[in-house]
């Protein structure tokens, strides 16, 4: 999530680029699968929910290795905030112009895409491992103990709730941002742009340092190689 401000102060304001391709593409590739994921899974679809679990699976860890070494505003580094640094972004945010501009995720919106990578790396992992003891086992059934696989089974199938819930929260935040602090989060994650405000007198902001879109597609090409190996190895 980014956030921006309103100052109280004249101001200037300039399009700059905050959001990478990688990352975008990221955002709603996520976005599209755990639809399908949800969807094909409410509908028994099992080979087509179990294809969108691993590609899942295979996105996060991506993102994962590119919050270390991507884009600045990918980095976990850049938005990663201790509960201090929450707290006086949720008290700024309540007076305009108080709180500073954030290319990025805001501190609280930091929080929420950890929480969400958390979780969907836990549901497609535990995935991997469940049964319905009918049809379909996991592909990674056989190397666990029975009551591992019951575990995973009864968590996969319950992570979701807390999943939906999840998604309710971010986009009604979204939309709070949207509405009542006139702030377009969404825009910039489709467009990669975002209209930033400098006060006269005051240098503008620099744009975030940007990663390659090759070392990207290598370590997304890397990634979903070796979520298809493991699953393929133990099939």
């Amino acid at each position: 999530m980014a956030s921006g401000h309103t100052a109280t102060r004249e101001q200037r304001a300039r399009d700059i680029r905050v959001w990478d391709l990688p990352t975008r593409l990221f955002h709603w590739a996520l976005v599209l699968l755990v639809a399908v994921a949800i969807v094909s899974g409410k509908a028994g679809a099992l080979s087509i929910h179990m294809l969108a679990g691993e590609t899942i699976l295979g996105l996060v860890l991506f993102r994962l290795v590119w919050g270390l070494v991507g884009s600045q505003t990918a980095r976990f580094t850049d938005f990663i905030r201790g509960p201090r640094a929450v707290l006086a972004y949720l008290t700024n945010s309540r007076t305009p112009g108080a709180a500073p501009v954030t290319l990025g995720h805001n501190p609280l919106g930091g929080l929420m895409v950890v929480a969400l990578l958390l979780v969907l790396l836990v549901q497609a992992s535990s995935g991997l491992f469940t049964t319905d003891d009918v049809v379909v086992d996991g592909p990674l059934v056989p190397l666990v103990a029975e009551g591992t696989v019951k575990a995973l089974s009864t968590l996969h199938r319950l992570l979701p709730n807390g999943l939906l819930l999840m998604i309710a929260v971010h986009v009604a935040a979204v939309l709070v941002y949207l509405l009542v602090k006139k702030d377009n989060l969404i825009g910039p994650m489709i467009t990669g742009r975002k209209r930033v405000p400098h006060a006269l007198g005051e240098p503008p902001v620099d744009e975030p340092r940007r990663a390659s879109p090759l070392l990207a597609l290598t370590l997304l090409l890397a990634a979903l190689g070796l979520v298809s190996l493991v699953v393929r190895a133990a099939g």
